[in-house]
């Protein structure tokens, strides 16, 4: 496209998941409904893990660091798309935009990160039993939680430093409701080439190095759980990886979906919904699979319920 059809875009529009006034209403019920559950679930996890002492452990540190994540990922969009419903404009400044994708890449990272730390705990505790306290120290518990962090912060820096060097046409309309990689990268006058080279790249090491991670992880516990002579241990053992499991399968089926294709085979209209599953019910759902297949911390919540109740009519 030649340069004179190139403009500087100060804000874009987001159009949400969808453009029908009738659906208005219920979209942003089910929306804020999701988000109140997300929000109050995991800041219940993170309460239940600080009030409980025998629940300060590595493998709850890292869950109640998945919980916090889980708060800042769903509070980097949701918030911004219930204003949008019924907002005339639905606009998000250039910088605000950046500033989102760059959040929403960072606690996604962080999330991939944190499900591998916990794969890697449950190999320790199943695989190496006896040494685990001496394996899986407080510090190092505390190294491994800094360095998810810092490893996506540079991930979401890299990606959002790309995105901004893209110029964009008069039409700023983004048929997505946050301003997501792919949106983006649909409304660009210039070649795309380098982004979708590094999401394709450095992007599928980051997630497929973690997936690696836990796939091996699972792989020796698998290969030591078949070992045990009693079906009732085998079922112990694995009750244990339950919950990790089926946020692992959730998480990564939905990442890989939306960005793991080619550019060309992307559908806003079709993908934002599959967007919506990881972004919003993921992280509303989480506290629940943790909490429900967990015996730890459902023994936690009563007692942290009975002592609520006791003190409300002490």
């Amino acid at each position: 496209m030649d340069n004179t059809n190139w403009t500087s875009v100060s804000h874009f529009v987001l159009l949400g998941i969808s453009t029908h006034s009738e659906e208005r209403i219920p979209l942003f019920l089910l929306f804020l409904f999701m988000y109140t559950i997300s929000i109050s679930g995991n800041f219940a996890i993170i309460a239940l893990i600080i009030s409980a002492p025998h629940l300060h452990t590595p493998m709850y540190i890292f869950l109640s660091n998945l919980a916090l994540v889980d708060i800042c990922f769903t509070s980097t969009t949701v918030p911004k798309m219930l204003q949008n419903i019924f907002s005339p404009t639905k606009t998000i400044s250039y910088m605000g935009c950046l500033a989102q994708t760059y959040f929403f890449i960072c606690f996604a990272a962080m999330e991939n990160f944190l499900l591998a730390a916990m794969a890697y705990d449950r190999y320790i505790a199943i695989c190496h039993p006896f040494r685990y306290p001496m394996i899986l120290t407080r510090v190092l518990c505390a190294q491994m939680v800094a360095m998810c962090h810092v490893l996506s912060h540079l991930h979401a820096l890299l990606h959002t430093f790309l995105m901004g060097q893209l110029n964009f046409c008069a039409d700023n309309r983004i048929p997505h409701f946050f301003c997501d990689l792919y949106p983006l990268m649909k409304i660009s006058c210039t070649s795309t080439h380098l982004n979708t080279l590094m999401i394709h790249t450095e992007g599928v090491v980051v997630i497929n190095g973690a997936l690696a991670l836990i796939i091996a992880s699972y792989a020796c516990i698998i290969s030591v759980v078949l070992r045990i002579p009693s079906a009732k241990g085998k079922w112990r053992a694995f009750s244990t990886c339950g919950s990790h499991i089926t946020v692992v399968a959730m998480f990564y089926g939905t990442l890989t979906w939306v960005y793991f294709r080619p550019l060309s085979s992307y559908s806003v209209t079709k993908d934002r919904i599959v967007t919506a599953m990881y972004t919003v019910v993921t992280p509303m759902v989480n506290p629940f699979i943790y909490s429900l297949r967990n015996g730890d911390v459902k023994g936690a919540f009563r007692k942290w319920m009975n002592r609520i109740w006791t003190s409300f009519f002490r």
